[in-house]
């Protein structure tokens, strides 16, 4: 038998905040923070996060209740560790950024 957490046919909001987090901690590691060194290994995380993200959309219920909210906080945490990873992904090619 496997546990609740890994069983990926039922919904699990653990699952999706651990996908998202170890995804953006991995992406901190790839790019070399606060260096920011340009790799496109970084769309590796940025996948695994929106994978994390649609688990956690998984959970959210039909009916408002407290538990509805804590996975919308969810959500909103996993779209700003979302946008934190394309930012690393993004920013050393930014033209106006760059040093001259």
């Amino acid at each position: 038998m496997r546990p609740h957490f890994l069983d990926y046919r039922r919904p699990s909001l653990l699952r999706g905040t651990v996908l998202v987090l170890g995804s953006l901690a991995g992406a901190f590691h790839l790019a070399h923070f606060p260096a920011n060194r340009p790799t496109l290994l970084l769309l590796i995380p940025a996948i695994i996060a929106f994978v994390g993200a649609f688990e956690t959309l998984r959970c959210v219920q039909r009916r408002w209740s407290l538990y509805h909210a804590g996975v919308m906080f969810s959500l909103y945490m996993d779209v700003m560790a979302i946008a934190m990873i394309l930012f690393l992904l993004l920013y050393p090619y930014m033209p106006w950024v760059t040093p001259h």
